[in-house]
């Protein structure tokens, strides 16, 4: 079994020709302005479970977004067909749509002038030369790894790997087309302990753009083992006020919880508990965030945004005070301001940390909850109220003592943020947000 021909440079060439054959046929059909975002995408998929083969999956997809407007009117439609009758067709049914929809001052393209220029390479390309047997063969590896890790898991929920390559265009009728390539690839593992009647579930896996050099199966396999047998004996524990310490991986979450706060859509919609807070301190006066677009190969890295601009390096908190929106061009210009190139979200956030790691950020709380699980959306991002359902470890005397379920964690973000004590330099690189554990001075947890 072999894997289908892959995507390449020449498939970016066909789609930014497709984007200006689009673009012109819009103006053909009278359009004032209009903007194309097309993609191709190829992936393998496998998992395995329990020793045994469960899926093999290959896809390949290429889809086309219209945007048209006609004045201060927009319309839009997509279709997956690249033909020329469907791409009359798509165009036809978004002019139509734009030529009744209402007016919207704010709407139309960036500035011509603003438009990206001589965009950078960033590296972001590297497909994986592995066949369906190779996957499958890393995926078992993997997953007899953590069965030979303890001899308490007893079960296997699950272990993939995935291998994707991709080519994005954008373009639009004030003269900007852009594209790259991309890879993702990753290994997963999801494995189940069982010891006194009790089950307990846990993962590990590594992401990246480069397939080789994921963690190994042999590792992966192990630690998702390691994890889900130090859940056992889990417990609820009483309600109490402590400090809290949100393992990287979780911590993530809560600076993305943040920069939907500070996103110029929740702003001019009156939806966030942040409106108005620039220039305020919202963070330790040590904190700072900031945006870093263009590191090779990481996860987030882009050159342009979704309105064609380029991205470039910024600071969202400066020494603990909000210095910025995260602003696209239609943010901006409903709240009177300039676009931040965050057309489509941030790229590649980073979180100032301290030198201490995970095991010393323990001993600084002395006793409190350490969280590695997070279940449910408890925000509600106007008020910052936050509580979602939690799980992971006591701490007392800054030294683990028990795995803790069953207990939901509270408090307002707002007040979070400013009570963060420290950020460890244990550093999270498998996404689009850097950080390190975060520790937070109190949060009240809700147990038994």
């Amino acid at each position: 079994m072999s894997q289908a021909v892959g995507i390449g440079p020449s498939d970016l060439n066909e789609l930014r020709d497709k984007v200006q054959r689009i673009i012109d046929e819009a103006r053909r059909q009278g359009a004032s302005a209009s903007e194309v975002s097309v993609s191709m995408e190829q992936g393998l998929s496998t998992s395995v479970r329990q020793r045994e083969v469960e899926t093999v999956e290959f896809n390949r997809d290429q889809g086309f977004g219209i945007t048209l407007y006609v004045g201060q009117r927009k319309g839009s439609a997509s279709t997956t067909t690249s033909g020329e009758e469907a791409i009359r067709e798509t165009v036809a049914a978004a002019l139509a749509i734009a030529k009744h929809a209402s007016e919207d001052e704010f709407a139309g393209l960036a500035d011509p002038q603003l438009m990206a220029r001589d965009l950078a390479d960033l590296d972001l390309f590297h497909p994986w030369d592995i066949t369906p047997e190779q996957a499958i063969e890393q995926a078992l590896a993997c997953e007899a790894a953590a069965y030979e890790t303890d001899s308490r898991i007893r079960n296997a929920d699950g272990t993939s790997l995935n291998t994707h390559q991709g080519c994005r265009a954008y373009g639009n009728s004030n003269g900007f087309i852009g594209g790259y390539n991309s890879t993702r690839h990753s290994l997963s593992c999801v494995m189940i302990a069982e010891s006194d009647g009790q089950m307990q579930r846990d993962y590990y896996y590594d992401v990246n753009r480069i397939g080789p050099e994921l963690a190994t199966p042999s590792v992966i396999g192990k630690k998702a083992a390691e994890r889900a047998v130090r859940r056992l004996g889990a417990r609820p524990i009483p309600t109490c006020e402590v400090p809290v310490l949100f393992a990287p991986e979780l911590a993530t979450g809560l600076f993305g919880h943040f920069l939907a706060a500070i996103s110029g859509g929740n702003l001019y919609r009156k939806s966030s508990y942040l409106e108005g807070a620039l220039g305020q301190m919202v963070f330790p006066k040590w904190l700072n965030l900031d945006e870093r677009p263009h590191i090779p190969r990481a996860l987030g890295s882009a050159t342009y945004d979704g309105d064609g601009l380029a991205t470039y390096a910024k600071a969202f908190v400066e020494n603990g005070c909000l210095a910025s929106y995260v602003l696209g061009t239609y943010s901006g210009r409903k709240l009177g301001m300039a676009s931040t190139a965050n057309a489509g979200g941030v790229h590649n956030l980073y979180v100032s940390h301290g030198q201490d790691d995970q095991k010393a950020l323990l001993h600084r709380m002395g006793r409190g909850l350490l969280i590695t699980e997070l279940m449910g959306q408890g925000l509600n991002l106007v008020t910052g109220d936050y509580s979602r359902g939690a799980g992971g470890y006591w701490v007392e005397n800054g030294e683990i003592q028990f795995p803790v379920q069953e207990v939901t964690i509270a408090g307002n973000l707002r007040s979070m943020c400013n009570q963060i004590v420290d950020i460890g330099c244990d550093v999270e690189t498998r996404g689009n947000i850097r950080t390190g554990s975060v520790l937070i001075e109190n949060m009240t947890v809700a147990g038994r």
